[in-house]
């Protein structure tokens, strides 16, 4: 599975021989640097560029290029390197653009010698800066791992390299672009491109002025999250596809002579080439995603829904929604760190100027401390303002979002549940509810989960901390868990098609009869509630039987020789009121369950106080911890683990008075009618 980097998150490398793909849907100048265990170069020979692209285990382009692919050899790398530095910089005098801020976010990807992606990082956040270090490949205790950095540089190469400790970075990026303006006057220009839907940039690319040794503009989950933040291009573009000719993987074959092959660049003529058949109509490409229009110049661009990556519009109005949870998450993290420096800065100051006696006895000691405190307001100011401007623009994405959501994405109020029809296909997540900051109390990002399910849910039914203590009775939190139990569990069984999900309920004691009511009513449960151990063990009995059967035939290659009986849909269990009704056997299936059903579709839905439960001691707390824990009310449990923020998680439920539910769940029945 390709891990979806953001900045600052890395991932172990198994491998010793990659490539580095990138695609910027710009000409960018791709070099790479090589660091010892103190992030310093130790000199220019320590730097693949155009004029010098071959080193040790390394070898980059040999000239600016919207795609370059870079071989990296770790095991060829001398001891004394602890790290590759993969930088992208902006061709000086070329007519281009300046600043990436005015181009689509470049992709870098890390890919095995088969094109198997190994990791990805869509660098977002730039602006002034015509230069960044990408990504790094560094050795951690014998073992090497890659990490997004995404640091970018106003001040070009020369201010990167000086950062890295080159005393000749100034010439050192002279030789760059020299080397760079050759190639582009040897360049023959590139043939227009056809576009494909699913390209990998949340934005247009802008289309270069000037001769172009390469014509792919190119590119994002998730994961992460990141072509997300909104971009301005400075002239809009057609987007095209990063993934190459049909069946090629990864990020696609630069349409350049190879870069080993230095002898393939041909020289250029005064004439563009036509590479048209005069007899052939081209086919039109298919529609690309929305774009934003293009905003006058210092004001962000106008934001649109399925601004984002994809093949259809669920898959771009996914991305782009883990895109907005990303751009929340470090515009917070910034400011929460500059709201630190702060406090730390005043503090500091305050102790230098108080660390003098003598300033204490007269006016000085005070006049110091007002000039920090008026320094810390300063500073917390510019990041205030600076978060409030991140959060406007997030806040007006959400609006334009969230009306256009599909029924998988959209809360039980949007207008889109008025015209809801069973669908035939699976969709690409869920929403179970909506996400926050205390910064940004307002903003709600949806929390999705892909589907199907690859873990069980918890609807904690229990007492917590963040709770309001007009809910401390614990009657009425279990009637609001089991609320949204039921309320998900509606969700669930409306996003897939019909008779491909089935939902079963045990509710020992029956307390919960009133909140179930919608599923009894409207005829959508495989069978009644089970009632009493009676039925806990009937039902647990069934699914656990189901799981074996499954497992058996999957292992055995034999999915088609299952019994004609058995349900091959999704299956879902809702239990209330745990553990009352369950023996030691069937606490040990309901493990059982948890652990092995989602891998063959036997999914776990717990609404329960885990107080209830503690006479088991430790027995269950594999159980807990294998489930995904959700609050009938706000709760700040959820923490992400790029940044560590704890998200406070609002559940998905039916607004009061609403019939939405039922007459779901009535189409959803009727739609299985006509399926069986």
């Amino acid at each position: 599975m390709t891990a979806e980097l953001v900045r600052g998150q890395n991932h172990p490398l198994s491998q010793v021989r990659l490539e580095i793909r990138v695609a910027a849907g710009t000409p960018v100048v791709a070099s790479a640097s090589l660091s010892d265990e103190h992030g310093k170069a130790r000199g220019a020979e320590w730097v693949a560029h155009p004029g010098t692209p071959t080193l040790p285990g390394l070898e980059v382009s040999r000239q600016a290029a919207a795609d370059h692919r870079l071989a990296v050899d770790l095991g060829a790398m001398p001891e004394a390197v602890h790290r590759v530095n993969v930088l992208l910089a902006l061709p000086t005098g070329a007519g281009g653009p300046a600043r990436f801020g005015a181009v689509a976010a470049p992709l870098v990807a890390v890919t095995g010698l088969d094109g198997t992606e190994v990791a990805t990082y869509t660098i977002t956040g730039l602006d002034a800066e015509s230069a960044v270090v990408a990504l790094e490949l560094y050795r951690r205790q014998g073992a090497w791992k890659v990490r997004a950095v995404g640091q970018g540089y106003a001040g070009g190469l020369a201010e990167l390299f000086t950062d890295q400790g080159l005393s000749e970075a100034h010439r050192l990026a002279g030789q760059i672009d020299e080397a760079v303006a050759r190639s582009l006057a040897r360049a023959v220009p590139a043939p227009p491109q056809r576009t494909a839907d699913g390209d990998r940039a949340r934005q247009t690319a802008a289309p270069t002025t000037g001769p172009a040794p390469q014509g792919a503009p190119g590119p994002v989950s998730p994961e992460q999250m990141s072509p997300y933040a909104p971009q301005a291009s400075d002239t809009p573009g057609q987007p095209t596809s990063p993934y190459g000719a049909p069946g090629a993987p990864g990020l696609g074959t630069p349409q350049v002579p190879s870069v080993a092959d230095p002898s393939a660049a041909t020289p250029s003529t005064h004439t563009p080439v036509d590479y048209s058949h005069p007899g052939r109509q081209a086919a039109a490409p298919p529609p690309p995603p929305p774009t934003a229009p293009v905003a006058p110049p210092g004001q962000p661009a106008q934001p649109v829904a399925g601004d984002a990556t994809g093949w259809s519009m669920d898959e771009r109005l996914y991305n782009q929604i883990w895109g907005m949870f990303e751009d929340l998450a470090r515009t917070t993290a910034a400011y929460r760190s500059a709201v630190d420096f702060a406090e730390s800065r005043m503090e500091k100051e305050i102790d230098q100027a108080l660390a003098d006696p003598r300033s204490r006895l007269g006016g000085q000691g005070d006049a110091a401390r007002e000039a920090a405190q008026a320094k810390h307001a300063q500073l917390v100011d510019q990041a205030r303002a600076a978060l409030d401007r991140d959060l406007a623009q997030l806040s007006a994405e959400a609006e334009v979002v969230e009306p256009a959501l599909p029924p998988a994405y959209a809360r039980w109020d949007n207008p889109v549940w008025h015209g809801y029809r069973v669908p035939m296909e699976i969709p690409m997540a869920v929403r179970l509810g909506d996400l926050h900051l205390p910064e940004s109390e307002p903003l709600r990002i949806p929390m999705l989960v892909r589907l199907p399910l690859e873990r069980g849910l918890w609807i904690d039914s229990g007492p917590s901390g963040s709770f309001d203590e007009s809910f401390a009775d614990g009657a009425e939190l279990g009637r609001l868990a089991l609320d949204t139990a039921v309320a998900l569990a509606a969700r669930l069984l409306a996003v897939y098609p019909a008779g491909e999900f089935g939902v079963h309920v045990i509710d020992p004691a029956g307390a919960g009869a009133q909140a179930l009511a919608p599923l009894v009513r409207a005829g959508v449960l495989a069978a009644p509630p089970a009632l009493g151990a009676a039925g806990v063990t009937d039902v647990l009995t069934r699914l656990t039987q189901r799981v074996d059967l499954m497992q058996m035939a999957v292992r055995g290659g034999a999915a088609d020789s299952l019994p004609p009986g058995l349900d091959p849909a999704e299956q879902l269990l809702i239990i209330h009121d745990f553990p009352h009704g369950f023996d030691d056997r069937a606490v040990t299936q309901l493990r059982y369950l948890a652990d092995e059903g989602p891998a063959v579709g036997v999914h776990l839905m717990m609404v329960a106080d885990r107080e209830d439960a503690s006479g088991y001691g430790p027995l269950l707390d594999p159980l807990w911890r294998s489930l995904l824990r959700l609050t009938p009310l706000p709760d700040d449990h959820l923490a992400d683990p790029w940044v560590g923020h704890a998200w406070t998680y609002e559940p998905a439920l039916v607004p009061p008075g609403s019939q939405v539910l039922q007459q779901v769940l009535n189409q959803v029945a009727a739609a299985r009618t006509k399926y069986t």
